[in-house]
């Protein structure tokens, strides 16, 4: 049987800190020795205070507890809507439950220190209580209709304008406060960024000097006001970025402002200037919600690395139920929280936990939290990447979902995204994700694969880009609309990589197609059709491109065509009326050491509604066919493991994650149900040969044989996770 984490609990040893010790900790600590921290911390720790916990909670339960996990870093709650030190800050109001002369920061920090802990200090700025708001209203946003905006949770409060003085001014001066006092080594400010279009007076004048327009309305996200909005309002979240940034260099040199940002297509803020700005990142989407999949958390890491390479990333992971109805209190199954920290783990994330409140209602997170990190402090040594070795990436586009997707990005752009990132995971792919803007030989020649999921807004520059990468050898699997629009998501009249593709768009776009099919010509024998020769025919897309091939482009014969609608009602009417056509519903080509994929229909996106298993297939068939290489890991067995593959100093992992589960596409995960055997195949880096293997969860040293340039071995079996780990 599989195991989980399951280590033998480390008993603590040494004195507790007392309350008392704690509450007389000096305001001032001594921060982490000098230089760039960023890299150091392993496993983190967030404590989001609420308003009535100091004088209530107990910092000597939570230190006792950091030093039982092994964290290395505390994220602490500081200031904004609610300061938890002495502030001397005019309206920066303090906690309620702070006792005359307290310093509940403070006695945490110190506290940290006293374990040798790099600390960051949390701020939220998006809310301001009734005194403030009636000093400062140029503070307060303003809707629409003219009305400041009352905060849509709690009553008391008002949301902040997040682009003029209440930000520029007065969390500037909060930021200072706390940096100078403590010395904490970074300030992480959670909402920060405003919540849409604000239309105080600062706002309107602003967006008036940059492109003299007023500001958009009606909630169309695809006006060129709001399109201007967007840019005007990310360049003036950059200008505060730097600001605070620059502010707290000032005062301490190691320090820096990471922001509460980032993320993949559906952001705004450009992750590849995020990248330039931040020395380290934390992805802050914490858990599972509707239908999300447990791979969701890898994601996030695959996302964030694609723009910040080796810089450490942290993905924060919540304890409990992320809902839109807001269980913040909530305690989610062992099974759930142990699958998303480990999926994230295994695809460069280091953990990051955070426990809202500091009082803990219900204790059950607490062992699993512990012993997943006691686990992975066990491991360190091999959980420190230095390069992930996957040959297949997949690349994502913010100025898709901005100028492309709109309102209907969602569907759009994502679920595209999605149904690929589902199918690289069910095929066992080791794959990496590419951020458009860095399209470059430096960031993708390691690349033998690009995936481009209906990536439509692509630039001139772009497109010659891509196109040059085939021409270095490299190969393209292309969806739908990919390359039909420029980067402002402007229609194109033919495809911006129209001649890699080797078609031509020819004038329409059909929606919402219903029973149309796909027949499969097995008579090509085509590799794209394995597994599916005896279907005679599959379910096709619910959209699709018209295309016409380019007389300069060279094709064989269609292994897929199409089988156009039918009525599916009365059930009398339901037989195709054209059984047979010679329309191709996939173009194959190759272009000297490259291949080149493109499904003029929305393949991917009707995998993520349908999961259709005809589409995984077909999917998986034209990844294997366009890489046209081995793959560095090849992985055997029944059930679906997402496989990532990472070299370190010393060593090379493969991480298994075990997604098996009923539970998978709607959590949370009542149990681990654990896999059958796994056969792994991994190739090892050139002139590498292994001086021991062994399985980091539970220890065993599996029978091993050699086989030219690799190793084969079997995994037992799976429960959450599990990772071979080579010494070279």
């Amino acid at each position: 049987m599989g195991q989980r984490f399951e280590m033998s609990r480390r008993e603590f040893v040494g004195a507790a800190v007392s309350v008392a010790a704690a509450a007389s900790f000096p305001a001032v600590a001594q921060p982490a020795p000098a230089g760039e921290w960023f890299d150091r911390p392993m496993r983190w720790f967030q404590l989001v205070l609420a308003e009535d916990d100091p004088g209530k909670y107990d910092p000597a339960f939570w230190l006792d507890y950091f030093r039982r996990i092994h964290a290395d870093a505390a994220c602490l709650s500081a200031g904004g809507c609610v300061a938890y030190y002495p502030t001397k800050v005019p309206f920066h109001h303090r906690s309620f439950a702070m006792k005359e002369g307290a310093d509940p920061l403070g006695a945490l920090v110190e506290g940290c220190r006293k374990l040798g802990m790099v600390v960051v200090a949390r701020t939220d700025p998006h809310s301001i209580r009734d005194d403030a708001a009636e000093a400062h209203p140029e503070w307060v946003a303003v809707d629409a209709a003219g009305n400041r905006r009352r905060h849509w949770a709690a009553p008391n409060r008002w949301v902040t304008c997040a682009l003029g003085p209440y930000n520029f001014e007065f969390m500037t001066e909060v930021t200072r406060e706390i940096v100078e006092r403590y010395r904490v080594e970074g300030i992480f400010a959670n909402r920060w960024q405003g919540h849409g279009v604000c239309y105080c007076d600062s706002c309107k004048r602003q967006f008036k000097e940059f492109c003299g327009m007023d500001l958009p309305r009606g909630g169309g996200e695809q006006g060129a006001a709001y399109q201007k909005w967007t840019e005007w309002s990310s360049g003036r979240l950059f200008e505060l970025w730097r600001l605070w940034d620059g502010e707290i260099r000032k005062i301490n040199p190691a320090a820096r402002f990471i922001a509460n940002s980032g993320g993949g297509s559906m952001t705004t803020l450009d992750m590849k200037t995020i990248s330039e700005l931040a020395p380290t990142l934390f992805a802050d989407r914490q858990s599972r919600r509707g239908l999300m999949a447990p791979w969701a958390n890898g994601k996030n890491g695959k996302e964030f690395r694609a723009t910040f390479g080796r810089k450490p990333i942290v993905g924060i992971s919540s304890i409990g139920t992320d809902d839109e109805h807001r269980w913040k209190d909530s305690v989610t199954s062992p099974a759930e929280l142990r699958i998303w920290l480990a999926d994230g783990v295994a695809n460069g994330l280091r953990p990051w936990v955070v426990k809202f409140c500091g009082t803990v209602y219900d204790r059950r997170w607490m062992p699993v939290v512990e012993k997943f990190y006691d686990w992975h402090w066990r491991n360190e040594k091999y959980l420190r990447n230095e390069e992930n070795l996957a040959r297949v990436a997949m690349v994502y586009s913010q100025q898709t979902g901005t100028y492309y997707g709109g309102a209907q990005k969602h569907r759009k752009v994502e679920d595209h995204e999605l149904g690929m990132y589902q199918a690289l995971v069910e095929a066992r792919v080791p794959f990496e994700m590419v951020h458009d803007g860095l399209l470059d030989a430096g960031h993708v020649d390691r690349y033998k694969l690009l995936v481009l999921p209906n990536v439509a807004a692509l630039s001139d520059g772009q497109c010659e880009q891509l196109r040059q990468y085939v021409r270095r050898g490299g190969s393209l699997l292309a969806t739908f609309e990919t390359s039909l629009y420029d980067e402002r998501g402007k229609r194109r009249a033919d495809f911006g990589l129209g001649d890699v593709f080797g078609v031509r768009f020819n004038g329409t776009v059909e929606r919402d197609i219903k029973n149309s099919y796909m027949r499969i010509e097995s008579d090509t024998r085509h590799p794209i059709l394995r597994g599916l020769a005896d279907a005679g025919r599959i379910i096709n897309t619910v959209q699709r491109v018209d295309v016409i091939a380019r007389p300069d482009a060279e094709f064989g014969a269609a292994p897929l065509t199409r089988i156009p609608s039918y009525p599916d009602l009365p059930m009398e009417e339901v037989y195709p009326r054209v059984p047979r056509t010679d329309v191709p519903e996939v173009y194959l080509r190759e272009m000297g050491r490259g291949r080149v994929v493109y499904f003029p229909g929305d393949i991917d996106r009707t995998f993520w509604e349908v999961l259709a298993v005809d589409h995984g297939t077909l999917l998986r068939n034209a990844i294997d066919w366009a890489t046209n290489e081995p793959r560095p890991v090849e992985v055997t067995g029944a059930g679906v493991l997402d496989v990532a593959v990472w070299r370190q100093r010393e060593s090379m992992t493969v991480h298994l994650v075990n997604l098996t589960n009923p539970m998978m596409m709607k959590g949370p995960q009542r149990e681990s149900i654990p896999s059958g055997p796994q056969k792994v195949l991994i190739r090892l880096p050139q002139g590498k040969k292994p001086r021991g293997v062994k399985l980091l969860v539970g220890g065993q040293r599996p029978a091993v044989e050699e086989a030219a340039g690799g190793i084969t071995l079997t995994v037992a079996s799976v429960d959450e996770l599990q990772v071979v780990a080579i010494d070279l």
